[in-house]
């Protein structure tokens, strides 16, 4: 079995994440998606609108996602990566070349990010038509 992992906050799902998350699978059979945790964000300085639990409970619904996990700080990805014993690391790639130290421990695959669309678009225009 050829396992993949992601890692992202995943807050506000929008059809960027699902491009990503099917991609991700696409590259494996089985699809690990580790989750920022509420304490990890509050030390990155950055505020999810849901909760983990509630993030996680939505992951957990998507048909491509096989696992949720925890990501409670930035050192855990090699430890993440052993322990569940993983094939292929994803990310967007606007984080290419950041985790090229895991070529290491398994594959590195940057995935282009969908045109259109952010979390970060999201809450900046639910912020802009609420002025």
């Amino acid at each position: 079995m050829k396992k993949v992992i992601t890692y992202g906050t995943f807050d506000l799902l929008h059809w960027g994440h699902i491009n990503l998350l099917q991609r991700a699978k696409d590259l494996g059979d089985y699809l690990i998606v580790a989750i920022s945790s509420d304490e990890f964000n509050a030390l990155k300085e950055k505020e999810a609108y849901h909760s983990f639990e509630h993030r996680k409970m939505i992951l957990e619904a998507i048909r491509y996602v096989d696992e949720v996990i925890a990501e409670d700080n930035w050192e855990q990805k090699v430890i993440d990566v052993q322990k569940h014993d993983v094939d292929v690391f994803v990310m967007g790639d606007d984080w290419e070349g950041k985790f090229d130290f895991l070529n290491e421990f398994c594959e590195v695959v940057y995935l282009p990010r969908t045109e259109g669309i952010s979390t970060t678009k999201i809450k900046t225009e639910l912020l802009e038509a609420n002025k």
